[in-house]
């Protein structure tokens, strides 16, 4: 794999930081953030409706 070694690892961050700055990093990992709650809210939703959806759906057949 690509990050076998703790070099690698600290490449990647400073590539990372170079590219997008010190002050840019706090509001992309927040953003990240939020979307990935977001994802995971619309996650939880879509599986309780078809729990719900599911029991009607046996029994009209």
């Amino acid at each position: 794999m690509f990050l076998k070694e703790p070099s690698h690892i600290l490449i990647l961050l400073l590539v990372v930081l170079f590219l997008f700055g010190a002050k840019r990093l706090p509001d992309s990992a927040r953003s990240i953030g939020k979307s990935m709650r977001i994802f995971k809210s619309e996650i939880k939703d879509i599986n309780q409706d078809e729990k719900k959806t599911s029991p009607e759906d046996s029994s009209e057949k």
